[in-house]
C-alpha cells in the first residue's frame, strides 16, 4: 500500500512542483513588478486553475464508494493506473487550460487511490498498529511528491513540465509490479461475504446514526483543506517566480522537509496512540496553521523554515486523523466515508485556493493573504472533540454505538 501511495503522490504533485515552470511556459513573464509579470500569470488565473483540478476530486465520492461494493483493491490499482495515464497525457498540453483540464481528468483517480490506500491498511491492522500503518501510507505519499519537486527543482532546465509529467509512466510500471501483492482487506472480504455491504449509490448511504460523526470529521477535514490547499498549491512557484529561490535550494528544502516530515509522522503516532487522536489532530492544525503564513511571510529563509516546519505540522496531523476518521465508522461504509472526506477536501481546498489567489492581487502580497486565510482556520479543528475518542478502540467497538439496524451501523 505504501508503493502504491509512493506512485499515486508522484503523479498527483506534479501540478504543484511544476507549476512555475508551467506558468512562465503557457503565460507571459516580465520584470514588473505585480505577482502576475513575475509568476507568468495572474494570483486569480492560478488560484482559479488549481481550484479547477482540486474540484475535479469530487469525483472520487462516488469512486471510493465504488470500493464499498466492488472492493478496495481492484477499485485503487485501476484508479491508480488510469490516473497515472493521464499525468503522462499532460505532458503534451499546448496551453494552461489544456494541462488544468487533463490534471481535472486524473485528479479523483488519484485521490481514491489515496483514500482507498489508508482505508485498506486501517482495515488490515488492528489498534495497536493503526496509526503506524497510515503514517507510513502518508510517508509513502510524501516520498511520491518529494521525488516530484526535488527532480522538477535540481533539473528544472533540463527536465521541464513536459519530461517531468511524462515520467509518471514511471511509476506506472512500479505499480503493475507491485499490484500482485495488494490484498483485499479482511474485514472487508468478512463483511461481504456475510452480504453486509449496500447495494444503493454511495450518495446518502450512511445512516442517520452515523451522520453527526461523519458531519464532524467533513467539517474537520475541509478546515484543514483552506490551509492546506493553498499553502501546498502556491509554494513552488512563490519559491521560484516571486523569491526567486535557486533550484537547488529549493530542492534541499524538500529533502529536509522529507526528514520533517518523517520526525513528524512518528511523533503524531506516538501522540495519537498517547494522547489520543483528537488532541494529536488540533496539535498538527496549529502547527499547520503558523507555520505556512511564516512560509510566505516575504524573504528566502523563511520560505525555507515555514515549509519545512509546515510539513512536520501536517505529518503530526497525519496518522491520528487518518486513524480517527477509519475508526469511527464500520466496513460497510467505511469506503464512502473517506469520498465524502475527499469531497469535505476538495471543497475546502477550492475555498482557500480562490480566496488565497484573490487576496494576493488585491494585496499584491503573498503573506497579507496567508495571514488572511491560514490563522482563522485552525478554530475549526476543535470539532473533533465532539466525536467519540478512538484511541485504543476497535471499529467495531465504535459501530455498536452508531444506530442500530439501520444501513452502515449494523455488524462490521
Amino acid at each position: 500500500m505504501a508503493l502504491v501511495s509512493v506512485a499515486s503522490g508522484y503523479g498527483q504533485f506534479g501540478a504543484v512542483a511544476a507549476l512555475g515552470d508551467v506558468a512562465k511556459a503557457l503565460g507571459h513573464i516580465t520584470h514588473g513588478a505585480t505577482i502576475a509579470e513575475q509568476a507568468g500569470l495572474s494570483g486569480t488565473a492560478l488560484g482559479i486553475g488549481l481550484a479547477v483540478i482540486r474540484l475535479a476530486s469530487l469525483g472520487a465520492l462516488p469512486l471510493t464508494g465504488m470500493a464499498d461494493r466492488l472492493g478496495r483493491r481492484a477499485t485503487l490499482l485501476v484508479t491508480a493506473a488510469i490516473g497515472l495515464g493521464l499525468t503522462a497525457v499532460a505532458a503534451l498540453s499546448p496551453s494552461y487550460w489544456f494541462f488544468v483540464a487533463i490534471f481535472a481528468l486524473g485528479r479523483p483517480l488519484l485521490s481514491t487511490t489515496n483514500a482507498l490506500a489508508q482505508v485498506n491498511v486501517a482495515e488490515q491492522t488492528g489498534r495497536a498498529d493503526r496509526s503506524k500503518a497510515v503514517a507510513l501510507v502518508t510517508a509513502g505519499y510524501g516520498v511520491g511528491a518529494g521525488l516530484t519537486a526535488i527532480i522538477h527543482s535540481l533539473w528544472q532546465h533540463a527536465v521541464g513540465f513536459r519530461i517531468l509529467f511524462a515520467s509518471a509512466l514511471v511509476p506506472l510500471v512500479l505499480l503493475v509490479v507491485v499490484r500482485r501483492f495488494v490484498e483485499e482487506s479482511d474485514r472487508y472480504v468478512t463483511t461481504s461475504n456475510l452480504s453486509l455491504l449496500h447495494e444503493v449509490p454511495v450518495l446518502g448511504v450512511v445512516a442517520s446514526g452515523l451522520r453527526r460523526r461523519l458531519g464532524v470529521v467533513a467539517a474537520v477535514t475541509f478546515f484543514i483543506a483552506v490551509i492546506a490547499g493553498p499553502a501546498t498549491s502556491f509554494v513552488f512557484l512563490y519559491a521560484e517566480n516571486v523569491v526567486r529561490q535557486s533550484g537547488v535550494l529549493t530542492a534541499a528544502m524538500v529533502v529536509a522537509a522529507g526528514a520533517a516530515g518523517l520526525g513528524g509522522l512518528l511523533a503524531g503516532r506516538y501522540l495519537a496512540d498517547r494522547l489520543g487522536r483528537r488532541p494529536s489532530i488540533v496539535l498538527g492544525v496549529a502547527m499547520l496553521s503558523g507555520f505556512s503564513v511564516l512560509t510566505y511571510s516575504g524573504s528566502g529563509g523563511l520560505l525555507f523554515a515555514g515549509y519545512v516546519l509546515g510539513v512536520l505540522g501536517g505529518s503530526v496531523l497525519a496518522p491520528g486523523l487518518g486513524a480517527f476518521v477509519n475508526e469511527l465508522f464500520p466496513t460497510s461504509v467505511r469506503a464512502s466515508v473517506a469520498g465524502w472526506c475527499v469531497a469535505a477536501s476538495v471543497i475546502g481546498a477550492v475555498v482557500g485556493l480562490l480566496s488565497f489567489g484573490e487576496l494576493v492581487d488585491v494585496g499584491n502580497s503573498f503573506s497579507f493573504a496567508a495571514g488572511v486565510i491560514f490563522l482563522p482556520a485552525f478554530l475549526p479543528a476543535l470539532l473533533c472533540f465532539a466525536a467519540p475518542e478512538t484511541k485504543g478502540r476497535e471499529p467495531e467497538q465504535l459501530a455498536s454505538a452508531g444506530a442500530p439496524g439501520q444501513l452502515g451501523a449494523g455488524p462490521p
